[in-house]
């Protein structure tokens, strides 16, 4: 009867604490191990077509390294962040390539993800970085 009891008991520690290990990686996760790529972004007037007619911006997480790198529609751009929870900051852009882009997008890609405080992932996968509760840019896992 006592190893039964022992036995069950330790089969629930187990259970209870891979469940836990799995909901704390699911929100690190859920950011890692995928290129995002923008396809909406608030505040500028003009179409997002004409803000990126060649190149949508980019943005891939190294959860060891806490940093980000990617694309801002024409430079490849890196910077790292802060995450805490679904509270996320990110630095300044660290070295970029300079070459010369349509549109102004990159600017008001740079700018936009200054103001990000928070993220979401919604229950279409997609990922929302948002200023309080507005989103400011939505992304997309990238197929590439």
């Amino acid at each position: 009867m006592k190893k039964s009891t022992v036995l069950f008991v330790s089969f629930l520690a187990l259970f209870i604490g891979a469940c836990s290990t799995a909901r704390n990686n699911k929100t690190t996760n859920g950011l890692a191990n995928a290129t995002w790529e923008l396809e909406y972004i608030s505040g500028p007037r003009i179409a997002f077509e004409g803000l990126y007619p060649n190149k949508k911006p980019q943005i891939t997480f190294n959860t060891t390294t806490n940093s980000v790198s990617g694309n801002s529609g024409c430079n490849g751009y890196s910077a790292k962040y802060t995450l805490n929870g679904k509270a996320i900051s990110f630095g300044e852009p660290g070295p970029a390539t300079m070459m010369f882009c349509e549109g102004g997008g990159e600017k008001t890609f740079l700018q936009m993800i200054k103001k990000v405080d928070n993220y979401s992932i919604d229950n279409d996968g997609k990922l929302n970085l948002n200023n309080g509760e507005v989103a400011m840019m939505r992304f997309k896992k990238s197929k590439n």
